[in-house]
């Protein structure tokens, strides 16, 4: 059975239509009116080998950050959707990445409860017209409407733009992980049998 999911979300704010296939090779279509969240995006479907189309369209004349919160938004639905009753998933998975002199770790679970741990302090900054606050808030939203634990560590970072994408190639690979299908089972991954 196909694991894909297609999301729309409309709002007085943002248009979002999102389409995933958890099975994929890395195929990627996306356009959204804020271009370092394309960038980073693009990291999520290569480096977690997911086929990926995000087409967002939002009031970016105020600022970035309903785009970017709804994207969240908009993924995490997606994914829950395409996991479907989890049965066989590996659940839990942890990647750490460098990216030159940063290092991102980041530790899923895949357990129906979202909770979300951001254990490092980014500036209020902005790389180029991106606001750097939204990192934060567009993982708080994955991980609301996906209903996955995340947690995300860095020991050590200089470069923004560096630790930014060292934190989305750190999700793409634990949330890869995490969403793969374990040969050895075929049952939800928890002793309550449900997700």
């Amino acid at each position: 059975m196909a694991r894909t999911s297609h999301v729309k979300r409309s709002t007085s704010e943002t248009q979002i239509e999102v389409s995933v296939n958890l099975d994929g090779t890395g195929i990627q279509d996306i356009k959204t009116p804020v271009p370092f969240l394309d960038h980073m995006l693009s990291q999520l479907a290569r480096h977690g080998y997911f086929d990926l189309t995000v087409k967002a369209q939002g009031d970016t004349h105020i600022d970035s950050h309903h785009t970017v919160e709804d994207v969240g938004i908009a993924l995490g639905q997606a994914f829950k959707e395409a996991l479907g009753d989890k049965k066989g998933i590996r659940r839990f998975a942890e990647a750490t990445v460098p990216l030159n002199e940063a290092m991102a770790q980041c530790v899923i679970d895949i357990s129906g409860r979202a909770f979300f741990v951001f254990n490092l302090e980014l500036p209020k900054a902005k790389l180029g017209a991106f606001d750097v606050e939204l990192v934060s808030e567009f993982f708080q939203a994955f991980s609301s409407n996906s209903g996955m634990t995340l947690h995300f560590n860095s020991p050590y970072w200089n470069n923004l733009h560096h630790i930014i994408e060292a934190l989305f190639k750190s999700f793409s690979r634990a949330l890869d992980s995490a969403c793969t299908l374990d040969s050895r089972t075929k049952e939800v991954p928890s002793t309550k049998g449900t997700l």
